[in-house]
């Protein structure tokens, strides 16, 4: 029996459909292009780019090493490092004082949960004309905490292994991110401190920078620089999303904002350490499991922090591998303006800039 017209019709329709589909599914895939100004393209680094506007206090005798009353706010810069790791950290440290803290001279403060080698501290100490402090980090600090469920807690990051998440099933690299993500601010090294900037071994600095870096926040209400580059997996930050909007379900007075998926290059982040933060932290840390510092860090400083207290440090150029960060500007030496890495093509698919000027600004 011959189907009627309008059933034939719509099953060629239907096959049609379907090829089409399965076209979208399996064919090319194409490029998606934002609008212009949000593009790759249109990249800020481009620009020329000068001293942030607002007030800036420069390099003076004030500054000088070990005289008292200087200039020097109360901060530090802050490193996290273990004993072997001391070649990448002074590499860090001559970049640093080459292109900033040799007209500044602010302290550095050297964390490790073991105690530094002598000869950890002689080269340090040597590198800088700077206060140099040496602390150990407490174990109540450092260890998993005893109300962690280890079988879960394998289970978990078994889970997460298999889903292809970096250092997943490292336990010392979950304790680096728990310390950097609200312990650090509880050691009685840090009790007075107002900012910090947070330094990684193997981290290159490319600009000069001739003002106050601590100070421009200070004076102009800053509490957080930032500087968007790579994205991260959505499905290694899933639990700290569900806590973040668990303590903001349960703190209605707080400013609350979604997490993003694109982190402060964590190699080199710096801010304000507000007694404000110790509550949401330590939701997510009971909630969240292990989750990397930076995003952490951005969770909980949106519960209490405006955004615009944010500033985006353009003129500082770095590179922490395979990522750079490289400002247009004629302070910059050995990093070509715009570049965004020198590893495989598919790292530029990470780019999480685009998005950050896209919803956030230029800025």
């Amino acid at each position: 029996m011959a189907m009627a017209r309008p059933i034939r019709a719509l099953v060629v329709v239907s096959v049609m459909l379907w090829c089409f589909f399965i076209y979208l599914i399996l064919g090319p895939q194409k490029e998606i292009h934002l609008p212009e100004r949000y593009s790759h393209e249109r990249d800020p680094n481009l620009d020329l780019t000068g001293e942030p506007e607002g007030t800036l206090t420069y390099a003076s005798e004030a500054y000088a090493p070990g005289i008292e009353n200087s200039a020097r706010i109360n901060a530090t810069l802050l490193a996290l490092v273990r004993n072997e790791e001391l070649p990448g950290m002074l590499s860090s440290m001559r970049d640093l004082e080459r292109t900033w803290n040799h007209k500044f001279n602010y302290p550095w403060t050297f964390f490790n949960d073991v105690p530094f080698t002598d000869e950890f501290k002689r080269r340090t100490a040597a590198a800088t004309k700077a206060e140099v402090r040496y602390e150990v980090i407490p174990k109540e600090h450092w260890d998993m905490p005893s109300w962690i469920n280890k079988d879960l807690y394998h289970e978990s990051t078994k889970m997460l292994k298999e889903n292809g998440i970096q250092y997943a099933d490292k336990v010392s690299y979950h304790s680096m991110c728990r310390w950097n993500s609200g312990m650090f601010y509880k050691h009685p090294a840090l009790a007075t401190t107002r900012y910090y900037w947070r330094v990684e071994p193997k981290v290159h600095f490319f600009c000069d920078v001739d003002y106050d870096v601590f100070r421009y926040m200070h004076d102009n209400n800053k509490t957080t620089p930032r500087r968007p580059t790579a994205t991260r997996p959505a499905t290694s930050g899933a639990t700290l999303r569900l806590a973040t909007w668990t303590f903001g379900a349960a703190s209605p007075t707080r400013t609350t904002l979604t997490t993003s998926t694109a982190p402060a290059a964590s190699s080199t982040s710096a801010g304000a350490t507000p007694p404000s933060t110790a509550s949401p932290s330590a939701c997510l840390r009971t909630r969240a499991g292990f989750t990397g510092g930076i995003p952490v860090f951005f969770s909980f400083f949106f519960f209490g922090i405006m955004v615009l207290t944010q500033h985006r440090f353009r003129d500082i150029g770095y590179q922490h591998i395979p990522f750079f960060n490289c400002p247009n500007s004629p302070k910059c030496r050995g990093c070509k303006a715009g570049k965004f890495t020198d590893g495989e093509n598919w790292l530029h698919r990470e780019d999480c800039r685009p998005n950050w000027f896209k919803y956030v600004g230029m800025g």
